[in-house]
């Protein structure tokens, strides 16, 4: 499970402080140190129990229209810093089911009740409230190849809350864990870290009652563009895509490669036959999830 740290401070620090601080020093997930280093200075402004809600305020005065407001992620997360070497801030908002955007929007909105690991590390704290719960598991991302069913060797840990003041490290490709809506509305605050080849590394989410995976959770721009640029019907498309599943490095692009290019074939046929060429490309992901599309293609 992610490693519980004691990084004990009375000090508390403001919210411009601390962003200076983890840019300049940066932040090396497989580094003692630099962990160490992070989690005292997000200790420090965990204990500023007023820079949130000021934060919050002027932003509402604004209307969000700062671009330190910008960001990829939902509602639920607000951005606290740009990105400074391969590093930024986050604040996380965790509803109960009492709430009204949990009623409205649905656990899944919140990512509760779906189980997951991260294909980045990154330093929480519970800053409000008592904190979502987590069922927590681990396991061997290096034996691991991907394919929906596959039984990677999940092992339960316990089931913890974050509570507030409470600070954790979550590995990456290590940490498993499926959350529990928290008992009143909480929030957590974040140090992230980005790796630059990220987006290949894939996230995946699990049964965790079956200990199968159950899809990569991750894709990338990569695959997005292909897939809509075979949905063309452009030949050049279908040429490049055709390529990507032969040669391509990712297993993930492989695959996606040949469920574009299945997609517009009509004739069952057709498209058993491209999948029964999934089936020798050479990747073990590819080739489970192939079979799997044969065995649905079959008559009943």
């Amino acid at each position: 499970m992610p490693c519980l740290i004691e990084a004990i401070s009375e000090e508390s620090c403001s919210l411009e402080d601390c962003i200076e601080a983890v840019a300049q020093n940066g932040f090396d997930p497989n580094c003692d140190h630099s962990v160490a280093q992070n989690a005292l200075w997000l200790r420090k402004l965990n204990n500023n129990r007023t820079f949130l809600g000021d934060l919050l305020i002027d932003r509402l005065k604004d209307q969000f229209r700062t671009t330190a407001a910008d960001s990829g992620y939902g509602p639920q997360a607000i951005v606290l810093s740009p990105m400074r070497n391969d590093v930024f801030l986050r604040a996380n908002i965790w509803p109960s089911e009492h709430d009204h955007c949990y009623q409205a929007s649905g656990a899944k909105s919140f990512v509760y009740g779906v189980p997951h690991d991260h294909n980045f590390s990154f330093l929480t704290s519970g800053y409000l409230g008592p904190g979502y719960r987590s069922d927590y598991y681990e396991y061997d991302y290096a034996s691991v190849a991907g394919y929906a069913g596959e039984r990677p060797g999940l092992r339960f840990i316990e089931r913890t809350a974050l509570g507030q003041g409470k600070l954790m490290h979550y590995r990456a490709h290590q940490d498993v864990h499926s959350q529990i809506p928290a008992e009143s509305l909480s929030v957590s605050l974040n140090i992230m870290h980005v790796d630059p080849v990220q987006k290949w590394y894939d996230q995946y989410g699990f049964d965790t009652k079956k200990g199968e995976v159950t899809r990569v959770l991750s894709p990338n721009a990569t695959e997005v563009f292909m897939r809509l640029a075979v949905a063309t019907g452009h030949q050049n498309a279908s040429d490049l895509a055709e390529n990507f599943g032969r040669t391509h490095p990712s297993d993930r692009i492989r695959l996606a490669s040949f469920e574009a290019r299945a997609l517009l074939l009509d004739d069952l046929a057709e498209r058993d036959d491209l999948w029964r060429q999934a089936e020798q490309s050479g990747s073990v992901m590819v080739q489970m999830e192939a079979k799997r599309h044969r065995l649905q293609l079959a008559p009943a």
